[in-house]
Protein backbone atom coordinates (compact mmCIF):
# COMPACT_ATOMS: atom_id res chain seq x y z
CA UNK A 1 0.00 0.00 0.00
CA UNK A 2 1.30 3.42 -0.88
CA UNK A 3 3.32 4.84 2.04
CA UNK A 4 2.33 1.75 4.00
CA UNK A 5 3.96 -0.99 2.00
CA UNK A 6 2.91 -4.60 1.88
CA UNK A 7 6.09 -6.58 2.54
CA UNK A 8 4.79 -9.73 4.08
CA UNK A 9 5.54 -12.56 1.69
CA UNK A 10 7.43 -14.28 4.50
CA UNK A 11 4.21 -14.27 6.52
CA UNK A 12 2.79 -17.02 4.32
CA UNK A 13 2.83 -19.35 7.29
CA UNK A 14 -0.49 -17.82 8.31
CA UNK A 15 -1.83 -15.76 5.42
CA UNK A 16 -4.72 -17.27 3.51
CA UNK A 17 -4.37 -17.83 -0.20
CA UNK A 18 -7.82 -16.44 -1.11
CA UNK A 19 -7.72 -18.33 -4.43
CA UNK A 20 -8.64 -21.54 -2.64
CA UNK A 21 -11.90 -23.34 -3.30
CA UNK A 22 -12.52 -23.84 0.41
CA UNK A 23 -14.96 -21.78 2.48
CA UNK A 24 -11.91 -20.67 4.40
CA UNK A 25 -8.39 -21.57 3.53
CA UNK A 26 -6.43 -24.37 5.14
CA UNK A 27 -3.52 -22.83 6.98
CA UNK A 28 -0.20 -24.22 8.08
CA UNK A 29 0.12 -25.54 11.61
CA UNK A 30 3.12 -23.25 11.93
CA UNK A 31 0.90 -20.33 12.81
CA UNK A 32 0.30 -21.81 16.25
CA UNK A 33 4.00 -22.18 17.03
CA UNK A 34 5.72 -20.11 19.68
CA UNK A 35 7.70 -18.30 17.01
CA UNK A 36 5.14 -15.61 16.26
CA UNK A 37 3.37 -12.82 18.15
CA UNK A 38 6.37 -12.54 20.42
CA UNK A 39 7.32 -8.99 19.43
CA UNK A 40 5.67 -5.77 18.34
CA UNK A 41 7.10 -6.38 14.87
CA UNK A 42 5.16 -9.64 14.64
CA UNK A 43 1.90 -7.85 15.45
CA UNK A 44 2.65 -5.07 12.98
CA UNK A 45 3.40 -7.56 10.20
CA UNK A 46 0.15 -9.39 10.88
CA UNK A 47 -1.69 -6.06 10.90
CA UNK A 48 -0.27 -5.12 7.50
CA UNK A 49 -1.54 -8.44 6.18
CA UNK A 50 -5.01 -7.61 7.55
CA UNK A 51 -4.90 -4.23 5.80
CA UNK A 52 -4.06 -5.89 2.50
CA UNK A 53 -7.56 -7.26 1.85
CA UNK A 54 -8.85 -3.69 1.68
CA UNK A 55 -7.34 -3.52 -1.78
CA UNK A 56 -9.63 -6.27 -3.03
CA UNK A 57 -12.66 -4.11 -2.22
CA UNK A 58 -12.27 -2.50 -5.65
CA UNK A 59 -14.80 -5.15 -6.71
CA UNK A 60 -17.28 -4.19 -3.98
CA UNK A 61 -17.11 -0.59 -5.16
CA UNK A 62 -17.50 -1.33 -8.87
CA UNK A 63 -20.34 -3.83 -8.42
CA UNK A 64 -22.08 -1.57 -5.91
CA UNK A 65 -22.35 1.01 -8.67
CA UNK A 66 -23.23 -1.40 -11.48
CA UNK A 67 -26.04 -2.92 -9.39
CA UNK A 68 -27.63 0.53 -9.10
CA UNK A 69 -29.38 2.76 -11.61
CA UNK A 70 -26.25 4.87 -12.10
CA UNK A 71 -24.31 2.67 -14.51
CA UNK A 72 -24.35 -0.31 -16.83
CA UNK A 73 -21.91 -3.20 -16.81
CA UNK A 74 -20.29 -2.37 -20.15
CA UNK A 75 -17.15 -4.25 -21.11
CA UNK A 76 -16.30 -5.69 -24.52
CA UNK A 77 -19.46 -7.69 -25.13
CA UNK A 78 -22.41 -9.33 -23.37
CA UNK A 79 -20.20 -12.24 -22.28
CA UNK A 80 -17.39 -10.13 -20.85
CA UNK A 81 -17.19 -11.16 -17.17
CA UNK A 82 -20.64 -12.81 -16.99
CA UNK A 83 -20.97 -12.33 -13.25
CA UNK A 84 -20.78 -8.54 -13.64
CA UNK A 85 -23.30 -8.61 -16.49
CA UNK A 86 -25.72 -10.67 -14.37
CA UNK A 87 -25.59 -8.25 -11.43
CA UNK A 88 -26.24 -5.35 -13.80
CA UNK A 89 -29.33 -7.09 -15.17
CA UNK A 90 -30.50 -8.31 -11.74
CA UNK A 91 -30.40 -11.93 -12.95
CA UNK A 92 -27.53 -13.04 -10.73
CA UNK A 93 -27.74 -16.41 -9.02
CA UNK A 94 -25.84 -18.24 -6.31
CA UNK A 95 -23.38 -19.35 -8.99
CA UNK A 96 -21.62 -16.04 -9.63
CA UNK A 97 -17.85 -15.76 -9.46
CA UNK A 98 -17.72 -12.07 -8.58
CA UNK A 99 -20.15 -12.46 -5.67
CA UNK A 100 -18.13 -15.40 -4.45
CA UNK A 101 -14.98 -13.29 -4.70
CA UNK A 102 -16.53 -10.65 -2.45
CA UNK A 103 -17.55 -13.35 0.05
CA UNK A 104 -14.13 -15.02 0.02
CA UNK A 105 -12.04 -11.89 0.12
CA UNK A 106 -14.01 -10.26 2.92
CA UNK A 107 -13.78 -13.42 5.00
CA UNK A 108 -10.06 -13.55 4.32
CA UNK A 109 -9.89 -10.04 5.82
CA UNK A 110 -11.99 -11.08 8.82
CA UNK A 111 -9.76 -14.09 9.41
CA UNK A 112 -6.57 -12.06 9.28
CA UNK A 113 -7.97 -9.60 11.81
CA UNK A 114 -9.28 -12.39 14.02
CA UNK A 115 -5.88 -14.07 13.90
CA UNK A 116 -4.36 -11.05 15.63
CA UNK A 117 -7.21 -10.90 18.13
CA UNK A 118 -6.84 -14.61 18.87
CA UNK A 119 -3.35 -13.87 20.17
CA UNK A 120 -4.06 -10.39 21.48
CA UNK A 121 -2.91 -11.23 25.01
CA UNK A 122 0.28 -13.08 24.14
CA UNK A 123 2.76 -10.19 24.19
CA UNK A 124 2.61 -6.67 25.60
CA UNK A 125 4.37 -3.66 24.11
CA UNK A 126 3.89 0.14 24.06
CA UNK A 127 1.21 1.16 21.60
CA UNK A 128 -0.46 -2.24 21.56
CA UNK A 129 -3.91 -0.69 22.08
CA UNK A 130 -3.45 1.21 18.82
CA UNK A 131 -2.56 -1.98 16.96
CA UNK A 132 -5.64 -3.73 18.30
CA UNK A 133 -7.76 -0.68 17.52
CA UNK A 134 -6.68 -0.78 13.86
CA UNK A 135 -7.31 -4.52 13.82
CA UNK A 136 -10.80 -4.13 15.18
CA UNK A 137 -11.61 -1.39 12.67
CA UNK A 138 -10.57 -3.71 9.86
CA UNK A 139 -12.67 -6.54 11.22
CA UNK A 140 -15.64 -4.17 11.45
CA UNK A 141 -15.03 -2.94 7.90
CA UNK A 142 -14.97 -6.46 6.44
CA UNK A 143 -18.00 -7.62 8.42
CA UNK A 144 -19.88 -4.48 7.42
CA UNK A 145 -19.27 -5.33 3.77
CA UNK A 146 -20.45 -8.90 4.32
CA UNK A 147 -23.65 -7.77 6.05
CA UNK A 148 -24.33 -5.18 3.32
CA UNK A 149 -24.05 -7.76 0.59
CA UNK A 150 -25.34 -10.96 2.19
CA UNK A 151 -27.28 -10.11 5.39
CA UNK A 152 -26.96 -12.78 8.07
CA UNK A 153 -23.58 -14.43 7.71
CA UNK A 154 -21.37 -16.91 9.60
CA UNK A 155 -19.74 -15.06 12.45
CA UNK A 156 -16.63 -15.53 14.59
CA UNK A 157 -14.94 -13.13 17.00
CA UNK A 158 -11.34 -13.30 18.23
CA UNK A 159 -10.70 -16.62 16.57
CA UNK A 160 -10.15 -17.71 13.01
CA UNK A 161 -12.67 -19.69 11.05
CA UNK A 162 -10.55 -22.63 9.98
CA UNK A 163 -11.43 -25.38 7.55
CA UNK A 164 -13.94 -27.68 9.20
CA UNK A 165 -15.39 -24.95 11.40
CA UNK A 166 -17.99 -24.14 8.77
CA UNK A 167 -19.94 -27.25 9.82
CA UNK A 168 -20.57 -25.82 13.30
CA UNK A 169 -20.93 -22.09 12.62
CA UNK A 170 -24.48 -21.03 11.67
CA UNK A 171 -25.53 -17.88 9.91
CA UNK A 172 -25.73 -15.22 12.59
CA UNK A 173 -28.48 -12.55 12.58
CA UNK A 174 -27.06 -9.32 11.23
CA UNK A 175 -28.23 -7.44 14.34
CA UNK A 176 -25.71 -9.43 16.39
CA UNK A 177 -22.99 -8.75 13.85
CA UNK A 178 -23.83 -5.04 13.84
CA UNK A 179 -23.47 -5.04 17.64
CA UNK A 180 -19.93 -6.35 17.27
CA UNK A 181 -19.20 -3.86 14.48
CA UNK A 182 -20.30 -1.07 16.81
CA UNK A 183 -18.19 -2.38 19.70
CA UNK A 184 -15.13 -2.71 17.47
CA UNK A 185 -15.50 0.80 16.09
CA UNK A 186 -16.12 2.39 19.49
CA UNK A 187 -12.92 0.73 20.73
CA UNK A 188 -11.06 1.92 17.65
CA UNK A 189 -12.31 5.50 18.02
CA UNK A 190 -11.33 5.53 21.70
CA UNK A 191 -7.80 4.25 21.04
CA UNK A 192 -6.71 5.96 17.84
CA UNK A 193 -5.55 9.52 17.09
CA UNK A 194 -7.04 11.75 14.40
CA UNK A 195 -3.65 11.85 12.68
CA UNK A 196 -1.27 8.93 12.26
CA UNK A 197 2.46 9.30 11.76
CA UNK A 198 2.32 6.84 8.89
CA UNK A 199 0.02 7.93 6.08
CA UNK A 200 -2.63 5.35 5.25
CA UNK A 201 -3.11 4.03 8.76
CA UNK A 202 -6.60 4.00 10.23
CA UNK A 203 -7.51 6.98 12.43
CA UNK A 204 -10.06 7.95 15.03
CA UNK A 205 -11.96 9.85 12.35
CA UNK A 206 -12.24 6.78 10.14
CA UNK A 207 -13.61 4.77 13.06
CA UNK A 208 -16.16 7.46 13.93
CA UNK A 209 -17.29 7.80 10.32
CA UNK A 210 -17.76 4.07 9.80
CA UNK A 211 -19.55 3.82 13.15
CA UNK A 212 -21.93 6.57 12.08
CA UNK A 213 -22.50 4.78 8.81
CA UNK A 214 -23.22 1.48 10.59
CA UNK A 215 -25.75 3.26 12.80
CA UNK A 216 -27.38 4.87 9.78
CA UNK A 217 -27.75 1.51 8.04
CA UNK A 218 -29.72 0.35 11.09
CA UNK A 219 -31.86 3.51 11.26
CA UNK A 220 -30.25 4.41 14.59
CA UNK A 221 -30.52 8.07 13.77
CA UNK A 222 -29.75 9.58 17.19
CA UNK A 223 -26.62 7.47 17.61
CA UNK A 224 -25.52 8.26 14.06
CA UNK A 225 -26.08 11.99 14.49
CA UNK A 226 -24.15 12.07 17.77
CA UNK A 227 -21.00 10.40 16.49
CA UNK A 228 -21.02 12.11 13.08
CA UNK A 229 -21.54 15.59 14.52
CA UNK A 230 -18.75 14.97 17.00
CA UNK A 231 -16.51 14.11 14.06
CA UNK A 232 -17.64 17.18 12.09
CA UNK A 233 -17.02 19.55 15.02
CA UNK A 234 -13.88 18.04 16.51
CA UNK A 235 -12.19 16.26 13.63
CA UNK A 236 -9.47 17.76 11.41
CA UNK A 237 -11.41 17.35 8.15
CA UNK A 238 -12.97 19.81 5.74
CA UNK A 239 -14.22 19.97 2.18
CA UNK A 240 -11.61 20.50 -0.49
CA UNK A 241 -12.02 23.94 -1.98
CA UNK A 242 -11.39 22.66 -5.50
CA UNK A 243 -13.56 19.61 -6.17
CA UNK A 244 -11.85 19.06 -9.53
CA UNK A 245 -8.70 17.80 -7.80
CA UNK A 246 -10.48 15.36 -5.50
CA UNK A 247 -9.78 12.13 -7.36
CA UNK A 248 -6.42 12.89 -8.92
CA UNK A 249 -3.56 10.56 -8.10
CA UNK A 250 -1.42 13.45 -6.84
CA UNK A 251 -4.06 14.57 -4.34
CA UNK A 252 -4.57 11.48 -2.23
CA UNK A 253 -5.08 11.50 1.54
CA UNK A 254 -6.18 15.12 1.41
CA UNK A 255 -8.09 17.13 4.01
CA UNK A 256 -11.42 15.68 2.83
CA UNK A 257 -10.27 12.09 3.03
CA UNK A 258 -11.50 10.46 6.22
CA UNK A 259 -10.52 6.98 5.10
CA UNK A 260 -8.74 5.89 1.93
CA UNK A 261 -7.83 2.46 0.63
CA UNK A 262 -4.18 2.77 -0.32
CA UNK A 263 -2.98 1.43 -3.67
CA UNK A 264 0.40 1.17 -5.35
CA UNK A 265 1.74 -0.06 -8.66
CA UNK A 266 4.67 -1.88 -7.11
CA UNK A 267 3.36 -5.42 -7.46
CA UNK A 268 1.73 -6.79 -10.57
CA UNK A 269 -1.10 -9.27 -10.91
CA UNK A 270 -2.74 -11.46 -13.50
CA UNK A 271 -6.35 -12.09 -14.41
CA UNK A 272 -6.12 -15.42 -12.59
CA UNK A 273 -5.55 -13.64 -9.28
CA UNK A 274 -6.87 -10.09 -9.41
CA UNK A 275 -6.85 -9.79 -5.62
CA UNK A 276 -3.08 -10.28 -5.76
CA UNK A 277 -2.75 -6.79 -7.26
CA UNK A 278 -1.60 -3.97 -5.03
CA UNK A 279 -3.18 -1.59 -7.55
CA UNK A 280 -6.73 -0.37 -7.98
CA UNK A 281 -8.01 -2.89 -10.52
CA UNK A 282 -11.29 -1.00 -10.99
CA UNK A 283 -9.50 1.97 -12.55
CA UNK A 284 -8.29 -0.02 -15.54
CA UNK A 285 -11.59 -1.82 -15.84
CA UNK A 286 -13.45 1.50 -16.06
CA UNK A 287 -11.17 3.23 -18.59
CA UNK A 288 -12.18 4.33 -22.08
CA UNK A 289 -11.74 1.53 -24.62
CA UNK A 290 -8.96 2.03 -27.21
CA UNK A 291 -8.44 5.62 -26.12
CA UNK A 292 -5.88 7.86 -27.81
CA UNK A 293 -5.72 11.45 -26.67
CA UNK A 294 -4.78 13.77 -23.80
CA UNK A 295 -5.12 13.24 -20.03
CA UNK A 296 -6.40 9.65 -19.98
CA UNK A 297 -5.28 6.12 -20.80
CA UNK A 298 -7.23 3.19 -22.24
CA UNK A 299 -9.19 0.63 -20.27
CA UNK A 300 -11.89 -2.00 -20.55
CA UNK A 301 -15.00 0.26 -20.54
CA UNK A 302 -16.85 -1.36 -17.61
CA UNK A 303 -19.18 0.50 -15.25
CA UNK A 304 -20.35 3.10 -17.74
CA UNK A 305 -22.68 5.82 -16.41
CA UNK A 306 -26.09 6.15 -18.02
CA UNK A 307 -27.26 9.40 -19.58
CA UNK A 308 -29.89 9.86 -16.88
CA UNK A 309 -27.18 9.97 -14.20
CA UNK A 310 -25.29 12.64 -16.16
CA UNK A 311 -28.47 14.66 -16.71
CA UNK A 312 -29.35 14.45 -13.01
CA UNK A 313 -26.83 17.25 -12.45
CA UNK A 314 -27.76 20.87 -12.99
CA UNK A 315 -25.71 22.41 -15.76
CA UNK A 316 -24.22 24.82 -13.25
CA UNK A 317 -23.10 21.98 -10.95
CA UNK A 318 -19.30 21.99 -10.97
CA UNK A 319 -19.20 18.30 -10.04
CA UNK A 320 -20.80 16.93 -13.19
CA UNK A 321 -17.83 16.96 -15.52
CA UNK A 322 -15.43 15.96 -12.75
CA UNK A 323 -17.53 12.93 -11.92
CA UNK A 324 -18.61 11.82 -15.40
CA UNK A 325 -16.66 12.08 -18.65
CA UNK A 326 -18.77 12.85 -21.72
CA UNK A 327 -16.46 11.17 -24.20
CA UNK A 328 -18.14 12.60 -27.32
CA UNK A 329 -17.81 16.17 -26.03
CA UNK A 330 -14.25 15.47 -24.91
CA UNK A 331 -13.30 14.05 -28.31
CA UNK A 332 -14.78 17.08 -30.05
CA UNK A 333 -12.87 19.41 -27.76
CA UNK A 334 -9.49 17.63 -27.85
CA UNK A 335 -9.43 15.48 -31.00
CA UNK A 336 -9.17 12.32 -28.93
CA UNK A 337 -10.24 9.02 -30.49
CA UNK A 338 -11.77 6.03 -28.77
CA UNK A 339 -13.51 2.73 -29.33
CA UNK A 340 -16.92 1.67 -28.13
CA UNK A 341 -17.67 -1.37 -26.05
CA UNK A 342 -20.81 -3.19 -24.98
CA UNK A 343 -23.65 -0.95 -23.74
CA UNK A 344 -21.71 2.15 -24.76
CA UNK A 345 -23.47 5.17 -23.28
CA UNK A 346 -20.96 7.84 -24.20
CA UNK A 347 -20.10 8.37 -20.53
CA UNK A 348 -17.35 7.11 -18.22
CA UNK A 349 -16.71 7.20 -14.48
CA UNK A 350 -14.15 9.99 -14.61
CA UNK A 351 -13.41 9.77 -10.89
CA UNK A 352 -11.66 6.46 -11.36
CA UNK A 353 -10.33 6.01 -14.90
CA UNK A 354 -6.64 5.78 -15.85
CA UNK A 355 -4.75 9.05 -16.14
CA UNK A 356 -1.63 9.75 -18.12
CA UNK A 357 1.32 10.05 -15.78
CA UNK A 358 0.06 7.47 -13.28
CA UNK A 359 3.13 5.52 -12.25
CA UNK A 360 2.72 1.95 -13.38
CA UNK A 361 5.42 -0.68 -13.33
CA UNK A 362 3.10 -3.63 -13.88
CA UNK A 363 0.08 -4.26 -16.10
CA UNK A 364 -1.35 -0.77 -16.52
CA UNK A 365 -4.91 -2.10 -16.35
CA UNK A 366 -4.38 -4.01 -13.11
CA UNK A 367 -1.94 -1.99 -11.03
CA UNK A 368 -3.22 1.57 -11.10
CA UNK A 369 -1.97 3.39 -7.97
CA UNK A 370 -4.92 5.76 -7.48
CA UNK A 371 -6.40 5.36 -4.00
CA UNK A 372 -10.10 4.73 -3.39
CA UNK A 373 -11.61 7.48 -1.23
CA UNK A 374 -13.73 5.15 0.87
CA UNK A 375 -15.17 7.76 3.23
CA UNK A 376 -15.01 11.45 2.35
CA UNK A 377 -15.94 14.36 4.59
CA UNK A 378 -18.72 15.25 2.16
CA UNK A 379 -20.19 11.80 2.82
CA UNK A 380 -19.93 12.44 6.58
CA UNK A 381 -21.79 15.74 6.20
CA UNK A 382 -24.56 14.11 4.16
CA UNK A 383 -24.87 11.16 6.55
CA UNK A 384 -25.16 13.58 9.47
CA UNK A 385 -27.78 15.58 7.58
CA UNK A 386 -29.77 12.44 6.91
CA UNK A 387 -29.60 11.27 10.52
CA UNK A 388 -30.67 14.67 11.84
CA UNK A 389 -33.56 14.93 9.39
CA UNK A 390 -34.88 11.36 9.41
CA UNK A 391 -34.43 11.13 13.16
CA UNK A 392 -36.54 14.25 13.69
CA UNK A 393 -33.61 15.84 15.54
CA UNK A 394 -32.88 19.10 13.69
CA UNK A 395 -33.76 20.04 10.15
CA UNK A 396 -31.85 23.29 10.65
CA UNK A 397 -28.54 21.54 11.23
CA UNK A 398 -29.37 19.05 8.50
CA UNK A 399 -29.78 21.93 6.07
CA UNK A 400 -26.47 23.42 7.17
CA UNK A 401 -24.53 20.22 6.47
CA UNK A 402 -26.33 19.61 3.18
CA UNK A 403 -25.74 23.15 2.01
CA UNK A 404 -22.03 23.02 2.83
CA UNK A 405 -21.81 20.34 0.16
CA UNK A 406 -24.02 22.21 -2.29
CA UNK A 407 -22.21 25.51 -1.88
CA UNK A 408 -18.99 23.89 -3.02
CA UNK A 409 -20.83 22.18 -5.88
CA UNK A 410 -22.16 25.48 -7.27
CA UNK A 411 -19.58 27.94 -5.99
CA UNK A 412 -22.28 30.02 -4.30
CA UNK A 413 -25.24 29.80 -1.93
CA UNK A 414 -27.87 30.53 -4.57
CA UNK A 415 -28.84 26.86 -4.77
CA UNK A 416 -29.14 26.17 -1.04
CA UNK A 417 -31.97 23.95 0.15
CA UNK A 418 -34.63 25.44 2.43
CA UNK A 419 -37.04 22.50 2.49
CA UNK A 420 -37.87 20.67 5.71
CA UNK A 421 -39.38 17.31 6.58
CA UNK A 422 -39.82 14.84 3.73
CA UNK A 423 -38.80 17.47 1.17
CA UNK A 424 -35.47 17.81 2.92
CA UNK A 425 -35.14 14.02 3.06
CA UNK A 426 -35.56 13.81 -0.71
CA UNK A 427 -33.02 16.60 -1.20
CA UNK A 428 -30.47 14.76 0.93
CA UNK A 429 -31.05 11.53 -0.97
CA UNK A 430 -30.58 13.34 -4.27
CA UNK A 431 -27.44 15.06 -3.04
CA UNK A 432 -25.92 11.74 -2.01
CA UNK A 433 -26.44 10.47 -5.54
CA UNK A 434 -24.81 13.52 -7.11
CA UNK A 435 -21.93 13.90 -4.70
CA UNK A 436 -21.05 10.20 -4.50
CA UNK A 437 -21.83 9.00 -8.04
CA UNK A 438 -19.27 6.45 -9.20
CA UNK A 439 -18.07 5.65 -5.69
CA UNK A 440 -20.06 2.46 -5.06
CA UNK A 441 -22.64 3.68 -2.55
CA UNK A 442 -25.76 4.12 -4.67
CA UNK A 443 -27.18 0.57 -4.63
CA UNK A 444 -26.94 0.27 -0.86
CA UNK A 445 -28.36 3.75 -0.30
CA UNK A 446 -31.40 2.80 -2.37
CA UNK A 447 -31.86 -0.51 -0.57
CA UNK A 448 -31.47 0.77 2.98
CA UNK A 449 -33.96 3.59 2.36
CA UNK A 450 -36.52 1.37 0.63
CA UNK A 451 -36.24 3.10 -2.77
CA UNK A 452 -34.62 0.36 -4.86
CA UNK A 453 -37.80 -1.15 -6.30
CA UNK A 454 -38.98 1.01 -9.17
CA UNK A 455 -35.61 2.78 -9.35
CA UNK A 456 -33.26 -0.05 -10.29
CA UNK A 457 -34.35 -1.86 -13.47
CA UNK A 458 -35.19 -5.49 -12.75
CA UNK A 459 -35.06 -5.11 -8.96
CA UNK A 460 -37.50 -7.44 -7.16
CA UNK A 461 -38.63 -6.53 -3.66
CA UNK A 462 -38.08 -9.30 -1.16
CA UNK A 463 -35.18 -10.71 -3.16
CA UNK A 464 -32.64 -8.24 -4.44
CA UNK A 465 -32.11 -6.38 -1.17
CA UNK A 466 -29.48 -9.05 -0.56
CA UNK A 467 -27.20 -11.03 -2.80
CA UNK A 468 -27.14 -14.85 -2.73
CA UNK A 469 -24.71 -16.76 -0.58
CA UNK A 470 -22.43 -18.55 -3.06
CA UNK A 471 -23.80 -22.05 -3.60
CA UNK A 472 -20.42 -23.70 -3.21
CA UNK A 473 -20.04 -22.15 0.25
CA UNK A 474 -23.40 -23.60 1.31
CA UNK A 475 -22.32 -26.99 -0.01
CA UNK A 476 -18.96 -26.80 1.75
CA UNK A 477 -20.83 -26.08 4.99
CA UNK A 478 -22.85 -29.27 4.61
CA UNK A 479 -25.93 -27.47 3.30
CA UNK A 480 -26.76 -26.22 6.80
CA UNK A 481 -27.13 -22.58 5.73
CA UNK A 482 -30.39 -21.44 4.22
CA UNK A 483 -30.09 -19.41 1.04
CA UNK A 484 -31.29 -15.82 0.98
CA UNK A 485 -34.93 -15.43 -0.15
CA UNK A 486 -35.63 -15.67 -3.86
CA UNK A 487 -32.44 -17.47 -4.82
Amino acid sequence: MKNFKITYIFLALFIMASCSDDFVDVESNAENSEDFFNTEEDYQEALIAAYDLLQSTYLNVMLGEIASDNTLAGGENANDVPGIQEVDDMIHTSINQQLRDIWSWMYAGVNRANYIMEFQDKTDFPGKAGVLAQTRFLRAYYYFELVKWFGDVPFAVDQRIQFGDQFSIPRTPKAEIYAQIEADLIFAADNLPYTQAQEGRITKGAAQALLGKAYLYQDKFTEAANVLEDLIVNGPYDLLTDYSTMFENDNENNIESVFEVQYTDEQGAGFGCLQCSEGNVAVGFQGVRNYNGPDFESGFSFNVPVEEAYNAFDEEDLRRDVAILDIEAWATETGATFGTGFEHTGYFNRKYIPRKGDLNTGDANLTNPNNYRSIRFADVLLMAAEALNRGGISDTRAQQYLNRVRERAFGNSDNNITATGSGLTDAIYNERRLELVGEGHRFFDLVRTGRAAGTIPGFQSGKHELFPIPLVEIQLAGNQWEQNPGY
